[in-house]
């Protein structure tokens, strides 16, 4: 019995909030930069990094529990971005009332600002970014064409 405690994730249940898993290993800080967590934050969070996944099969995950949070489809669109096989748990009295897997719309707006700078998006026009979600997980600019293929967290709006 000792054995299989050394092998069990210990980490708090949480009463009510969010339970963000499958988070793509390594990406759990952009959850929490996504749905601006840091530090002062009054309600607790647990990050579990690195988890093995049944999921995932061979591949590790992240995890990432808010307590007494719910996340609108805005924060949740955007975790998409970023980890495209997460599921989301919103936990009430101890319980999983629902779960739902992050969907990748074929087109995002205003969520994601152009790397090209003289892109007409990035002017004084009054015009939003738009991109095309190509598939495995691309962007490209409907203005300039430009393409984000890596880093996408670092051009979240």
């Amino acid at each position: 019995m000792l054995e299989k405690q050394k092998d069990e994730l210990r980490v708090r249940s949480i009463k009510n909030g969010t339970v963000i898993d499958h988070i793509t290993a390594g990406s759990a800080l952009n959850v929490l930069k996504i749905l601006g967590v840091k530090a002062g934050t009054r309600s607790i969070v647990s990050v579990v990094m690195n988890v093995p996944s049944k999921k995932l099969g061979s591949k590790a995950k992240d995890i990432v529990k808010i307590e007494d949070r719910e996340l609108n489809s805005d924060e949740v669109d955007r975790i998409a971005l970023i980890a495209p096989d997460a599921t989301i748990n919103i936990i009430r009295d101890y319980e999983v009332v629902q779960k739902s897997s992050v969907e990748l719309h074929d087109k995002i707006e205003n969520m994601v600002r152009c790397p090209n700078l003289n892109c007409i998006s990035n002017t004084n026009e009054p015009v939003t970014s738009k991109f095309a979600v190509i598939y495995p997980l691309t962007l490209r600019c409907l203005y300039c064409e430009r393409i984000i293929k890596n880093n996408i967290t670092e051009h979240l709006i």
